[in-house]
């Protein structure tokens, strides 16, 4: 890890966040290769664009189907707004994996959780980029690109929208 500007902690740079993509999608495909179909559901946000490169690199290597659908739900109120896919594909019996950058207590993903809850999925992964292991729901990462353990107060900066992609602590 080095210091950047601002008190800011690189975590990781951009090449090291695309090793954890490309071992990420590996890992994926071992564990689904039966699969024909397989559903990449990202939070908006972060979680979203991480899941987009994790489905390009799929495509590289997998033979199965890929569905990429974008979970919209307000992170910091998931309970009073609707939660919506971005596309209607179908559920029933489908392998899905949920997607976010970075994991804190759970909650988020858990409320990203329940519109496939209500479809009979066959099964649901979860994938983070960063797990920051404060577990205050029942939500455990399947594929962890990062552990970090920080304290409450420290706060994880995804940013993969360029071509310099960083994972930050501050």
């Amino acid at each position: 890890m080095e210091m950047t500007q601002q008190g800011k902690t690189m975590v990781l740079n951009h090449r090291q966040i695309q090793q954890k993509i490309t071992r990420i999608a590996f890992e994926i495909y071992e564990r689904n290769a039966g699969e024909k179909v397989l559903v990449v559901a990202g939070l908006t946000g972060m979680g979203y664009v991480l899941a987009e490169r994790v489905v390009e690199k799929l495509r590289e290597i997998a033979p199965f189907s890929l569905q990429l659908i974008k979970i919209d739900l307000n992170k910091s109120q998931p309970k009073i707004h609707e939660i919506h896919l971005s596309e209607q594909v179908p559920l029933t019996g489908a392998s899905i994996i949920l997607v976010d950058d970075v994991l804190n207590t759970g909650k988020t993903l858990a409320y990203a959780m329940v519109p496939f809850l209500e479809a009979e999925v066959k099964k649901m992964e979860v994938l983070v980029l960063v797990n920051r292991s404060h577990k205050l729901y029942p939500v455990a990462p399947d594929y962890t690109g990062f552990e970090l353990a920080t304290t409450l107060s420290e706060h994880i900066t995804v940013d993969l929208n360029s071509e310099a992609s960083t994972v930050h602590l501050h």
